[in-house]
């Protein structure tokens, strides 16, 4: 038997299928998906087994094939689904084989390789080395670094008295808790008899007898009241033994929820519910477009769909966009369907999200919300997908392997032939246009599931509050309101899209302005730590007493961060009790539930915040919502400014009066004529989309064409400027005369990290031998882009222009 191995190597050049052969011992347990232990040149490595054959490929010679060595589960890893789909995505996408199968995995099952220096048998070493060496006869490479025997070392295995091995390690570490059972081979009875006159030794023996297919733990016996005696008795005896039970990793084991009934359907709910179950029930493959206003009750018909499709006996999958965004999700799935919830995100330790993910491959959850890569999470019987927030940028991962969680939901949906349900109030402009279309099943929610009415939304020019001499971040409106909802013990949502204390530093006298050093960015001023820091590369550094350029002591923080905003706070309120949520606020696991948490039981006044806090929050208390600069996305040198500006606007302005109180909004702008802020004003989607959509004719851009950006990056300019020339060629050799090639240009961001960034972004309709062109590319880019240390990313349907 052969099997057909991708091997754990992220290179091009080997980014196929490997033929080895199957031990007769590991004939039984080896099948597709799971992970094995192989060969390769010098090194053992992991690997996956994509396909079972009788016979090896006509052209092999079977006496040269190589063995795998161990495999490394009982059950397959990736399911059949999961395989085929890392096949689509590497043909379509020219991403290489082994890196969409690892982000396919959870993290603590991928292979961990280490360096080592191995003793020889037969050869003696010196004692006082040779008790560095562990009880396997390895010395590990970063070991002997920090023990400065790296030169010896060398100079042995050099001399062939060591040689050197790279050892394979997993991630996964078992949590395991000592527990209590009885020894198999006895009779219970026969046993009790014996310990009649020894009543606590009786009372524990019985106890775990009738017990045993329960896991006790020790201290279970502890806290029934049973003495360390008794067991140690037990134990002596021979009769009961300690052992380590695994334990899984439950994020919310110490978490009640309450049970939730389904809640009765408004006339516009239930329209679009019957839509979805018709879908269901027919098991028919239908992408639904969910466009309901903020608090119209999109999740409700989440939940009751996916009641269908478990009674059907089917799972069901729910993503939405940002951790932030889980706790709230999770709550109402976990009191809707209990333990046949898994939750898998980034915000989990590894092991937690290896367990989650371990319940979905054994059957034992039926129902999953997470984040992006949660789109992967092993299902067999899907019947339903649900992708919350559709329009948000983050369903689209940046770094590679580059996929969108929409587009592999799509592959699933049909690969199960089930619906997919994409929900927002404020879809993006492709999907709605696909609406439009009809390739899409559009599903409105006009209205607010209680009737209430949307939020009244002012907008306040800034440009005469300055005339008027008010320089501070509030306007007198805005501060008025916030003063009323304090006085009223309402709560306040205030929007700021930037963190940090200052955006950045300024000499009054010279105009200098503290850049990173690696990239062509300014560094952002953060009081908490008194550091200026740049949040592409991590640089940071002391902010100077004075300008190094001219020698001025009048070098001030300029702009405004979200800490900067909580001191003037803090300042115009002084009895406010202010909770700041950023990514300085909530990098800890678990802060972001527990700031939200704090803010929903009343312990905090005003909820200051970042997109984080766009979106989700559905607290009775929230009255206001200010937005502190709406010009912030408007602002940036990208075509979907306009339409993220809107988005963003929108859903912020939903957090307001979504229950009994009525809710208002400020909207502070230099910009108040600009149409995105003032269809959010009158929350008219369509007037914005029919707007946009012209601009986006005019500019060729989606959903008109489609887009693929090139990023060249080099430390060096020149060779940068040589290389994009060379890409820029061969893509005018590959694409008809109907394609837009632009470019090369520096990119937005002309330097990241010490490296130069052109950019060639090519706009195309129909281009049949797009697929070929970017073959090629990523060849040429593997044979001699590397050699150049140059790097060439290939971004179709980008997100983020900069």
């Amino acid at each position: 038997m052969i099997a057909k191995v991708i091997v754990d190597v992220a290179s091009k050049s080997v980014d196929y299928k490997f033929d080895y052969i199957i031990p007769e011992q590991l004939e039984s347990v080896i099948q597709p998906g799971v992970r094995v232990i192989v060969p390769f040149g010098p090194r053992t490595i992991q690997g996956y087994v994509m396909e079972v054959t009788a016979e090896p490929d006509a052209q092999l010679d079977v006496s040269k094939l190589k063995k795998i060595i161990e495999v490394k589960d009982i059950q397959p890893e990736l399911t059949s689904e999961l395989i085929a789909l890392s096949e689509w995505m590497g043909s379509t996408h020219v991403i290489k084989r082994i890196s969409m199968l690892e982000v396919m995995l959870p993290s603590a099952i991928k292979a961990k390789y280490k360096k080592a220096f191995k003793m020889k048998d037969d050869i003696e070493l010196p004692s006082a080395l040779l008790q560095k060496f562990d009880k396997h006869g390895y010395y590990y490479y970063k070991d002997a670094q920090k023990n400065n025997d790296i030169q010896l070392l060398m100079k042995l295995l050099k001399d062939d008295i060591v040689e050197e091995k790279t050892i394979l390690t997993q991630n996964i570490t078992k949590k395991t808790k000592r527990a209590v059972r009885v020894i198999e081979g006895y009779h219970p009875d026969e046993v009790l008899a014996k310990l009649e006159k020894v009543i606590k030794q009786y009372d524990l023996y019985a106890y775990l007898s009738e017990e045993q297919h329960k896991t006790i733990f020790l201290t279970d016996i502890e806290d029934m009241g049973f003495s360390k005696s008794s067991l140690d008795g037990l134990i002596k005896k021979g009769y009961v033994e300690k052992y380590d039970a695994v334990v899984e990793r439950d994020p919310f084991k110490d978490r009640v929820f309450e049970q939730e009934s389904k809640q009765q359907l408004t006339e516009d709910q239930y329209k679009a519910y019957e839509a979805i179950k018709a879908k269901i029930v027919s098991q028919e493959q239908e992408t639904f477009l969910l466009h309901g206003v903020t608090g119209s009750g999109k999740t409700e018909v989440y939940l009751q769909t996916i009641e269908d499709v478990l009674s059907q006996g089917k799972q069901a999958m729910m993503l939405v966009p940002e951790i932030a965004l889980t706790p709230q999700m999770v709550l109402r799935f976990k009191r809707r369907f209990g333990d046949d919830v898994a939750v898998l995100h980034s915000g989990l330790s590894n092991g937690e999200r290896y367990d989650e993910w371990q319940k979905i491959r054994d059957g034992r959850a039926r129902v999953s919300v997470g984040a992006r890569s949660s789109v992967f999470a092993p299902f067999k019987n899907l019947g339903l997908i649900i992708i919350d927030e559709e329009h948000e940028s983050t369903y689209k991962q940046e770094d590679y392997p580059r996929y969108h969680a929409r587009e592999i939901a799509q592959w699933r949906s049909e690969y199960h032939h089930c619906p997919v349900i994409l929900g927002s109030a404020t879809p993006c402009l492709e999907s709605y246009a696909r609406a439009e279309k009809g390739v899409y099943h559009l599903l409105s929610l006009p209205n607010r599931v209680n009737q209430q009415a949307l939020p009244e939304i002012d907008i306040v020019d800034m440009r005469e509050e300055l005339s008027e001499g008010n320089r501070s971040m509030f306007s007198k409106d805005l501060r008025e309101a916030i003063q009323l909802r304090l006085d009223r013990q309402e709560q306040v949502v205030l929007f700021l899209n930037r963190r940090g204390y200052a955006s950045f530093m300024l000499c009054r006298d010279c105009g200098y302005v503290p850049q990173c050093p690696n990239c062509d960015i300014s560094l952002t001023y953060h009081k908490t730590t008194d550091l200026l820091k740049c949040h592409y590369c991590g640089y940071q550094e002391t902010p100077p007493n004075q300008c190094p350029n001219c020698e001025s002591e009048h070098i001030r923080q300029v702009g405004t961060g979200t800490q900067k905003v909580e001191e003037l706070l803090q300042q115009e309120f002084e009895d406010a009790r202010i909770i700041r949520m950023d990514v300085d606020t909530t990098s800890k696991k678990g802060a972001h539930e527990k700031l939200l948490t704090e803010f929903e039981k009343g312990n905090g006044d005003i909820l200051l915040g970042t997109q984080m806090i766009a979106k989700g929050l559905d607290y009775p208390n929230i009255t206001l919502v200010g937005v502190l600069n709406a010009d912030t996305m408007l602002n940036l040198p990208d075509f979907r400014a306009s339409e993220r500006t809107y988005q963003l606007l929108t859903q912020v302005a939903g957090r307001a009066g979504r229950h009994e109180k009525a809710g208002q909004v400020i909207i502070q702008t230099y910009n108040p004529d600009h149409y995105s802020i003032l269809d959010v004003q009158k929350n008219d989607y369509l007037t914005f989309y029919r707007q946009e959509m012209e601009y986006r004719k005019l500019g060729k851009y989606p959903p008109y064409y489609y887009l693929i950006n090139f990023t060249i990056s080099h430390k060096e300019m020149k060779k940068v400027m040589v290389a994009s020339q060379h890409v820029h060629k061969i893509l005018l050799q590959h694409l008809t005369e109907k394609a837009l090639v632009l470019g090369p240009s520096p990119a937005a961001l002309a330097r990241i990290n010490n490296e130069f960034r052109f950019q060639i972004l090519v706009k195309y309709k129909s281009e049949p031998g797009l697929l070929q062109a970017i073959q090629f590319l990523d060849d040429y880019y593997h044979e001699k882009f590397i050699k150049e240390k140059l790097a060439l990313k290939i971004d179709i349907d980008p997100q983020m222009m900069m």
